[in-house]
């Protein structure tokens, strides 16, 4: 609940709904863009080139996100969240504007490095909003809200991408976003501004994060490099990776952190894993379904959003007061979903042609387990941290999965590379999918290890 202190003043409670929908369009923006650039990467790859690179231009967003959640972070809980949400949006566009104009494959991986420090900083400030500003049952419908405003563009903004692209060109898929982000900016930020959200006081004091948020973003960069050199030199690199990760890490996770502990060290890891795993899956699919499978983009951005389906509806389940699960046994019950799509779509990767149908089952299932992990995870987190560590805490959630993100990608481009060697499109999309899978397995083995968390209340921190 909010202290008096946060709480909205009068007249900011008539701007409620307000900035509650510019909230929401803030989401439309950043989501519309993932979706139509999943969409319009296959064109991007075949106008400028350079197949090999095809998995940075989803891990520079992300290795830009994990640097940009620390900072952001950090920020909030010195300034309070106001500040790093602006900072966010004028990224996040100058991101859009780079991307947009890209004539080469390496600008266009320079436009994504922009959008992940703009998004991951508009991430971090959106959910810390969320937490001041909000009690626990109105997050939970904010959370369905969010899954509903990555729902809308999933399902028009692949169709919109496919026909902007394949019309004009694939560079108007980052030009449309712009509008998007104009408006929600426009209806947020005015109210924002009239509220009174002071930063915390007793927020501990953490040494050099920005040197150990940088240090985990070239690790993660590194392995990836790595992974795609595929020869006796990328071993230089793979262990100068693990160093980095191994030092930057710990600073940013919560004191005394275990990958193998309970409390918000199993919530962090499953988010982490599962995240990572569905990046992983849907940055090559459209790929596989255009390669592999001979479709349009149109046929694939119908597919694509079946995947949206599942998430919005494991979100809304979370919500509803007649699911009766725990918070924790909601998001077993999410990474058990996501194995099972996982398989299904692994089937498919080993037999291309013969088990097309597999895909939009698996995407399915794989988005109703994100729908109760990823919202689940965040209300848990809320509810554990105490109020001067919500910041900190979240963005070690988000720093988690913008890593998992990351190297899964990565781990996905490195499988995918060495079938592409070989000419082998089976052993590329195949192997990264089972890769996948076992990354999702993993997930399960986590989340068993969260300790009970009820739906509205806040439960002891355990490790």
């Amino acid at each position: 609940m909010p202290t008096p202190a946060e709480a909205p003043s009068t007249q900011a409670r008539h701007s409620r709904r307000g900035f509650v929908v510019g909230l929401l369009l803030s989401v439309v923006a950043i989501a519309f863009e993932a979706v139509a650039v999943n969409t319009a990467m296959p064109a991007a790859a075949a106008d400028l080139g350079d197949l090999s690179l095809y998995a940075w231009a989803y891990t520079a967003f992300q290795l830009a996100t994990t640097f940009a959640i620390v900072a952001s972070g950090l920020l909030t809980d010195r300034v309070g969240p106001k500040l790093p949400l602006v900072l966010g949006f004028a990224v996040f566009a100058a991101g859009l504007v780079i991307s947009a104009l890209a004539p080469t494959m390496l600008v266009l991986l320079v436009g994504r490095f922009v959008q992940g420090l703009g998004g991951g900083t508009m991430n971090l400030a959106v959910m810390v909003l969320v937490a001041r500003l909000f009690d626990a049952r109105e997050r939970a419908n904010l959370m369905v809200g969010f899954s509903a405003a990555w729902t809308l563009p999933s399902f028009v903004g692949p169709q919109i991408a496919a026909w902007l692209t394949e019309t004009i060109s694939w560079h108007w898929v980052f030009w449309s976003v712009l509008p998007v982000l104009v408006i929600a900016g426009s209806l947020m930020l005015p109210p924002l501004h009239r509220e009174h959200l002071p930063p915390h006081e007793d927020v501990p004091e953490v040494p050099h994060q920005l040197v150990w948020a940088a240090m985990v973003a070239l690790g993660a960069a590194s392995l990836q490099f790595a992974g795609q050199r595929l020869d006796l030199w990328s071993l230089l690199p793979a262990a100068l990776g693990l160093v980095m990760l191994w030092f930057g890490l710990r600073p940013l996770l919560p004191p005394g952190f275990r990958i193998t502990g309970g409390g918000l060290d199993a919530v962090i890891v499953t988010r982490t894993l599962g995240a990572g795993s569905f990046a992983g899956v849907v940055a090559f699919l459209p790929l596989l379904l255009v390669q592999a499978e001979g479709l349009s983009l149109g046929a694939v951005g119908w597919i694509m959003a079946s995947g949206s389906i599942g998430w919005f509806t494991g979100s809304w389940l979370q919500a509803r007061p007649w699911f009766r699960l725990r918070r924790d046994q909601m998001i077993v019950l999410g990474a058990v979903s996501s194995v099972l799509g996982t398989v299904a779509m692994t089937v498919a990767g080993w037999l291309p042609g013969q088990a097309i149908a597999l895909i939009p089952i698996g995407l399915v299932l794989s988005g109703l387990g994100m729908g109760l992990l990823v919202t689940c995870t965040s209300l848990v987190v809320m509810q554990l941290s105490p109020a001067p560590e919500i910041g900190r805490n979240t963005s070690s959630l988000q720093v988690g999965e913008a890593l998992g993100n990351s190297i899964c990608a990565g781990l996905a481009g490195t499988v995918f590379a060495f079938g592409l060697a070989r000419g082998d499109d089976r052993l590329g999309f195949g192997g990264l999918l089972v890769a996948m899978l076992l990354v999702t397995l993993l997930t399960v083995a986590s989340a068993v290890r969260i300790p009970e968390v009820h739906n509205h209340s806040a439960s002891p921190v355990r490790r």
